[in-house]
């Protein structure tokens, strides 16, 4: 049986890419995180370290074994959780991770709904993208998050995490203010082939789904201006210099000088809550479920 101590050591030397960094980290003498890390090579009987790098590396052995040691403490700090639920010597706590549009529309309503529900909880809320979300979520890291999921999306849920469906959030087109299309209540997405467009950056899961279904129109997006900013996809619109598709989360207040239009046939991207499958099942989690669930229907009707 592996050493769960020296399992977080290895996380935390992964973490800081140092000895000192991981002993300081951990509480440490650097010459304890260096034993730990050498017993526990001796235990699984392969180098873990790539002493030679810096910042330190771990070798395919190492990141291997650091992946299941993240997943095998979470589980053990969700049963510690259990336990002193059940013993009445702790009241609670919630790590609830969102990306950004959703937190600027209907989640302030679902935690207001939740702190109003569980006032004794302790509730963390973390700002991140979809990309870093969900290997959070499957290491154990958040308790519950807030992603999307679409056909173009590189990075997708695995089998690990349970999904409850909040709302689709259909794509709108973002014009210029004096544009052409901005007198058509609905446009084509086709009808933007010839113009200048603002998009994101090679691994931006929003222009990832728009880039799909550009193509599936018939056209590439012509992206003169990049950036993974939905503000700064706007502003850059209303000051005439292109065009662009955003989730409709993203325009829910639109800047000055642009215009928001819908689109016939748009990319619809599927917004859910995700918890792993075998974490702690807490009150709590299922007060924020709920609450978000509400907080979705309220903002749909």
């Amino acid at each position: 049986m592996l050493d769960v101590r020296r399992l977080q050591v290895l996380i935390e030397l992964d973490a800081r890419g140092s000895f000192s960094a991981a002993a300081d980290a951990l509480h440490l003498t650097q010459s304890a995180v260096s034993q730990h890390v050498a017993a526990l090579e001796r235990e699984v009987g392969l180098p873990l370290v790539e002493r030679a790098t810096r910042p330190i590396g771990l070798t395919e052995a190492g990141h291997a074994l650091v992946t299941h040691a993240r997943v095998v403490l979470a589980r053990l700090d969700d049963a510690e959780q259990e336990l002193a639920l059940i013993a009445g010597r702790l009241r609670g706590r919630l790590r609830f991770g969102s990306f950004p549009t959703a937190l600027t529309t209907f989640v302030p309503t679902a935690v207001t709904r939740f702190k109003e529900r569980q006032p004794e909880v302790t509730l963390t809320v973390i700002d991140d993208h979809l990309q870093r979300l969900l290997p959070r979520l499957t290491n154990g890291e958040l308790d519950l998050a807030l992603i999307y999921d679409h056909d173009a999306l590189t990075h997708k849920p695995d089998d690990d995490l349970e999904r409850l469906h909040l709302l689709d959030d259909p794509f709108h087109a973002v014009l210029p203010a004096g544009h052409r299309l901005a007198r058509s209540r609905t446009i084509k997405l086709e009808q933007l082939a010839s113009e200048t467009w603002v998009g994101g950056g090679p691994t931006s899961s929003w222009f990832q789904i728009v880039r799909q279904s550009c193509r599936e129109a018939g056209f590439e997006p012509p992206v003169a201006f990049t950036t993974d900013d939905y503000l700064a996809v706007q502003a850059f619109a209303a000051a005439g210099v292109g065009v662009s598709v955003l989730p409709g989360l993203a325009v829910q207040h639109p800047l000055p000088g642009v215009q928001i239009r819908t689109l016939v046939s748009p990319p619809v991207r599927l917004v859910s809550v995700a918890r792993p499958v075998h974490g702690f099942r807490s009150p709590a989690s299922l007060t924020m479920l709920d609450a978000l669930k509400t907080a979705a229907d309220q903002r749909d009707a």
